[in-house]
């Protein structure tokens, strides 16, 4: 074919689009509708990636945490509810080993189911409320890197004598002292006087908006967290080490250690767990996959709707415009002429359903970004993959009726009426 006549089949496509604009855009609707779905759920999956990415890199990408049982997408046993706990003869001992710069443990008092604290904190008439309450060994700001902006991290002293001294985290000092210097004032914890010596900076929020719950909380050293609350000891213990490069070293002495304090046997399984950055980003990747399947299936019913459409619309074209097909043919069109013309209208149908659908999902990933200030990003991958799947459909469904045109009998459409 020459490239005359394929320029000549292409125009004559583009020629049938125009002239029938409502009806190639009802016909395109599923394929909008199936490519701005692709586009909005990928933006939504993209962004929350990079925010929850950036969120475990703030926790620090050389710290293990350890507990008594798994937490992470386990369903406790009996077995495991059952363990002993650690304890602080366990943290001094992991402090020691090679690679380990700082060891902190703390318990927290929260309402774990909706992520929020459990108490109030007053000052001077002013109260507010779901503040978490964390007990902390003195080490815990060298190993999470946390930032004091104003006054100082309790220490060992402050331990050791069970002081009622707190760090306030940002919103908590925020909402109470509103703008007053919090250094030195005494606040009510249930029902207990604390002074309050250190502010926290804010924390990162994992998924970019709203306030991070660590923000409206009361750090107090562990021994005298032990006073208010003796009912809890499930500690937490979380180590930071020297370099990446000696995850595996260091994960592997921290097991033997405590296998060999806990008096685990050798044929016996670990009871006790350790976590890693790494192991949220594995549950955040699958909770993806989970995504990533809903995605394809919504959008695949508006594609292959749309699919069915453009079959349609193009077997009822054919069917119109079969004289107009004999009096090509008569004139000289080949078979192959009709069929590109009839396969590049599918196509380009299909096409531009695929730029709409692009152009609406970038509108509503804006609005979700700036509007409800999710963090969605758009994905040049998926961009491109639904660009390309939309022409793709436009073939598919598209062939067989630019297949029936190009067989049609010259003489018989010349007859059509």
């Amino acid at each position: 074919m020459k490239f005359t006549d394929s320029r000549e089949s292409i125009r004559m496509a583009v020629e049938t689009l125009r002239a029938n604009k409502l009806r190639s855009g009802l016909t395109i609707l599923g394929i909008v509708i199936g490519v701005a779905t692709v586009i909005t759920i990928s933006s939504l999956i993209n962004g929350v990636n990079n925010r929850v990415e950036s969120f475990v890199s703030s926790l620090g990408t050389n710290v293990f945490w350890v507990f008594h049982m798994p937490v992470i997408n386990v369903r406790p046993t009996a077995e495991m509810l059952a363990r002993k706990r650690l304890t602080l003869d366990d943290l001094d001992a992991l402090s020691k080993l090679p690679h380990v710069v700082a060891v902190s443990g703390g318990i927290q008092y929260a309402n774990w189911q909706i992520g929020v604290g459990s108490v109030a904190v007053s000052y001077n008439g002013k109260k507010i409320q779901n503040t978490i309450l964390e007990g902390d060994t003195p080490d815990v700001v060298k190993t999470y890197d946390l930032n004091i902006i104003q006054g100082r991290v309790f220490n060992a002293s402050d331990q050791y004598r069970s002081a009622n001294v707190v760090d306030l985290g940002y919103d908590a000092a925020d909402d109470l002292f509103q703008g007053q210097d919090p250094i030195g004032k005494q606040v009510v914890i249930n029902g207990d006087v604390f002074t309050v010596i250190g502010v926290l900076d804010k924390q990162k929020q994992p998924f970019g908006t709203g306030k991070n719950a660590n923000d409206n909380a009361a750090f107090m050293p562990l021994s005298t967290f032990h006073k208010i609350h003796p009912e809890l000891k499930d500690l937490w213990i979380s180590v930071k080490y020297d370099d990446a490069k000696n995850a595996h070293i260091v994960e592997e002495e921290m097991r033997m250690l405590l296998r060999e304090r806990r008096r685990v046997r050798v044929e016996k399984d670990d009871d006790f767990s350790i976590f890693s950055p790494d192991s949220l980003t594995r549950l955040w990747d699958q909770l993806t996959v989970g995504l990533v399947i809903f995605m394809f299936a919504v959008s695949s019913v508006g594609l292959l709707v749309g699919g069915v459409g453009v079959m349609n619309i193009m077997l009822v074209s054919v069917t119109e415009r079969t004289r107009e097909i004999g009096v090509r043919k008569a004139i000289g069109a080949t078979r192959r002429n009709v069929l590109v013309q009839f396969t590049f209208e599918a196509m380009a149908l299909c096409a531009l359903g695929g730029v709409i659908g692009i152009l609406l999902g970038a509108l509503i990933t804006l609005a979700i970004r700036y509007g409800i200030t999710f963090p969605a990003t758009m994905s040049t991958m998926w961009t491109v993959i639904a660009f390309v799947v939309s022409c793709g459909i436009g073939l598919v469904f598209g062939i067989y009726p630019a297949w029936k045109a190009a067989t049609l009998d010259p003489i018989e459409a010349l007859r059509y009426e």
